[in-house]
């Protein structure tokens, strides 16, 4: 677990900089540069992911049970997963509803994800994981939010084909992970 929660603070603190400490981070931009920023937070936020992966594989194989969700809370979390995927999908595509209404969809996604995988599990490693993951979320979502007031931004208005390009692409990304990749990389089948 210790390796778990390592990862998750290199990783998720690393894509909270702006949240917690945007003047700190406007100094390494000007004394890296753009491109010096970026790879020091690209390497940060990879060390990171390996350690939650790497930890959360490990975890799993000592597992602590905290809750049995029943089993209609599985499938509420295939509903929230297949909407957490539109949500990403609409920070991608231009000219969007959602992304022109949300402003931070991803966060929306992510939060939604979190949330329909705390439902559907129960053991400690899942609670660590997405707990951390939407209370993160939840937190960053809030501060981008005053962030875009205090700047006054605004986003493009949404046109129907980019909410057509929103929805097939999110539910075609949802679909290929839920019944092919999610079974391959996580090992576990969500339908089964």
């Amino acid at each position: 677990m210790a390796w778990l929660v390592l990862g998750l603070l290199i990783f998720l603190g690393t894509h909270s900089v702006r949240l917690v400490a945007d003047g700190w981070r406007t100094r390494m931009l000007a004394r890296l540069g753009a491109n010096g920023w970026k790879g020091l937070y690209a390497l940060a936020s990879l060390a990171g992911f390996v350690l939650v992966v790497a930890g959360f594989g490990l975890a799993r194989q000592q597992p602590l049970p905290l809750y049995a969700p029943p089993l209609w809370l599985k499938h509420l979390n295939a509903l929230l997963t297949l909407l957490a995927f539109v949500l990403v999908a609409a920070a991608y595509v231009p000219r969007n509803h959602l992304k022109a209404r949300i402003g931070h969809p991803m966060l929306a996604g992510v939060k939604t994800w979190a949330f329909g995988h705390l439902l559907a599990t129960g053991m400690l490693h899942d609670v660590v994981l997405f707990g951390a993951f939407l209370l993160w979320a939840i937190a960053d979502f809030i501060g981008s939010r005053r962030r875009d007031r205090r700047a006054g931004t605004t986003w493009a208005a949404g046109t129907f084909t980019g909410d057509i390009m929103v929805l097939v692409s999110g539910v075609a990304a949802w679909a290929l992970f839920a019944f092919w990749l999610h079974a391959r990389w996580i090992g576990v089948n969500p339908f089964a």
